[in-house]
């Protein structure tokens, strides 16, 4: 039965209400982004918003004169909606994204199909436009993020370790500041030498600018051209006929003409530059690399030492976690969970090896 032909019950017109309120709401999160934004970006957020409000009708006119007072949205909507408001962030971006793809119409016999497309199309908008965000933060976000769960793992181990085998809380402490500097050194020039490499090689990938003078000079018949195209991959005839067509929209001038399109400053900008990358990780490591060791600069000892040092590491270790699962579309808590568990395996087979070590020394 369609929902024109059938007296909606109380739970029709309570279901019906909450999608109206989460559809304002999520128009208001499109009109907030869009007001942090320009160009192109404005306006397809613009548009989002607009075909927010589309449904919102649908649901006015399902309801009529029973749409009542205006309901809040749900909790994330509205959390989304103040994160935006402040932020306009790709972490706001990738909220979005997860809140499309929980679009419940698919399954609603009184949404459209046309509207349950919507839900899932704008999942993609949001993906492609939080993907650029994404692709923006990439090089040095990396360095940070792994950077600061390297250096919370790396020095818990070693701080557990250390005083699982009975030495005294001093040598612990200098074992922890000596971790932190150490590694820190050692991933700041680690990846900046990474970055820079990756650099270096997509440099000596991109074409010369220069050899674009040559071409109004090459021998027709011979067309060295073909050559270029059939290196980059082409099939000998598609080279052939692509060098073809380029050597014959060439005018009788001696400026450089391209023989291909630029296409490594995006890539560029996704890997960061080295300096930058380097003294993220740097930072970041140490940032890091400092929380396990926090108890033992404040004099305590023992087990109590450890018990505390695992609680402030494992506090970020979740919030590590939950970033990287929100700019990576995943679930937040899902994604901090594991960087947990993985982190307390690494520090617990550190510790048992240090007990181990300090029962045989004994």
């Amino acid at each position: 039965m369609t929902t024109a032909a059938r007296t909606p019950s109380t739970a029709d017109i309570r279901r019906w209400r909450r999608y109206l309120a989460d559809e304002r709401a999520e128009a208001a999160v499109y009109r907030d982004l869009a007001s942090r934004r320009q160009g192109e970006e404005r306006e397809i957020l613009l548009a989002l918003a607009e075909a927010e409000r589309r449904h919102e009708q649908h649901w006015v006119t399902l309801l009529g004169e029973r749409a009542g007072k205006p309901l809040r949205g749900d909790l994330r909507t509205r959390m989304l909606g103040w994160l935006a408001r402040r932020f306009g962030s790709v972490f706001v971006l990738a909220l979005a994204q997860r809140a499309e793809a929980r679009s419940p119409y698919a399954d609603d016999v009184d949404a459209t199909p046309q509207m349950a497309a919507d839900e899932q199309v704008h999942e993609e908008v949001v993906r492609a436009l939080a993907a650029r965000g994404r692709q923006r933060l990439s090089g040095t976000f990396r360095a940070a993020v792994f950077g600061a769960n390297d250096g919370l793992v790396s020095n818990l181990a070693l701080v557990l370790g250390v005083s699982a085998s009975g030495v005294p809380t001093h040598v612990v402490l200098l074992t922890g500041i000596s971790g932190l500097l150490a590694g820190a050194l050692s991933m700041g020039a680690g990846e900046y030498v990474s970055v820079r490499s990756q650099r270096e090689l997509l440099e000596a990938s991109t074409p010369n600018p220069a050899t674009g003078s040559a071409l109004p000079h090459l021998d027709v018949d011979a067309n060295e051209l073909t050559l270029v195209y059939r290196a980059r991959g082409m099939a000998p005839d598609e080279a052939a006929e692509h060098a073809r067509k380029v050597l014959s929209s060439l005018q009788p001038v001696t400026s450089p003409v391209p023989i291909a399109p630029a296409e490594t400053g995006d890539e560029h900008e996704a890997i960061g530059t080295g300096w930058s990358a380097a003294l993220s990780s740097f930072c970041f490591f140490a940032s890091g690399a400092l929380i396990p060791i926090i108890p033992f600069l404040f004099g305590m000892t023992g087990t109590a030492a450890i018990v505390v040092s695992a609680v402030l590491v494992g506090i970020v270790l979740l919030g590590t976690g939950a970033v990287v699962g929100l700019l990576s579309g995943a679930s937040p808590l899902k994604r901090a969970v594991r960087q947990l568990l993985i982190g307390y395996g690494a520090a617990a087979a550190t510790y048992v090896l240090g007990l181990l070590f300090g029962a045989t020394v004994g």
